[in-house]
């Protein structure tokens, strides 16, 4: 298996990213295939949530990838420490990319909505992860394995209506902006939506964009969360 030739242009400095797991096995195991890489670089290690929170304030880092079930402070209570505004360090919060396996259900939603970018499952070829990334840093797509869409489909059926979005949310949004939330629900890239609309790569920038402002998302993961919670989009469509 090679993993030469997934990455584009290197660029002047590498992606730093921090691995926060219990598992020290594990996270050998995934700086060595970071590291491989040119355009990435794992600055940090921790083994639960409350090192990570003491080493970031030493560490600039672009991406966490962040288990959930751990001693003394889990990935869920880190997520939500770490992309809470008024209490980050400098206000430069790092992309969080869950690591998780599907047992895990309504906790990884949760740790979406408390600010994650993404999640990965534990057994994810490597390719994958290092796409996941660099996807999230750029702060573009979802990252669209189909493993991903299947897991947000599940844990929208899952989670209890009472923490779910309620479906006035959506008032806000034109039909169009509908229209490309559906896509996005659905997958697409940017480029597959303006093909899909027949309308400029531009154009779909600017409705995703007003679709997370008016929807008070951080990312496209946490808008397509609410197209499933909402029932704009159901699951197996």
């Amino acid at each position: 298996m090679t993993l030469e030739g997934a990455f584009p242009d290197v660029p002047a400095a590498p992606i730093r990213v921090a691995l926060v797991d219990d598992q020290q096995l594990v996270r050998a195991g995934f700086a060595l295939v970071i590291n491989s890489q040119p355009d990435l670089e794992v600055v940090l290690e921790a083994g639960d949530g409350a090192q990570a929170l003491r080493l970031l304030t030493s560490h600039e880092v672009d991406v966490v990838l962040m288990d959930v079930r751990m001693p003394m402070m889990d990935g869920l209570a880190a997520t939500a420490a770490l992309t809470d505004p008024d209490t980050h360090r400098q206000g430069t919060i790092p992309k969080i990319v869950i690591l998780t396996t599907f047992d895990l259900d309504e906790y990884v939603l949760r740790a979406i909505k408390a600010g994650a970018s993404g999640f990965l499952l534990k057994d994810t070829p490597p390719e994958e992860m290092l796409a996941a990334i660099r996807t999230v840093h750029q702060g573009d797509a979802v990252i669209a394995p189909s493993s991903t869409r299947r897991l947000i489909e599940h844990l929208a059926t899952v989670l209890p209506d009472e923490q779910k979005t309620p479906a006035a949310v959506l008032d806000a949004l034109t039909d169009r902006e509908r229209e490309v939330l559906i896509l996005m629900a659905r997958g697409r890239t940017n480029t597959e939506i303006a093909g899909e609309l027949f309308v400029a790569e531009a154009t779909v920038k600017t409705h995703v964009g007003r679709v997370l402002a008016k929807l008070g998302v951080r990312d496209r993961v946490q808008a397509v969360v609410t197209a499933y919670e909402t029932g704009l989009v159901s699951p197996g469509t």
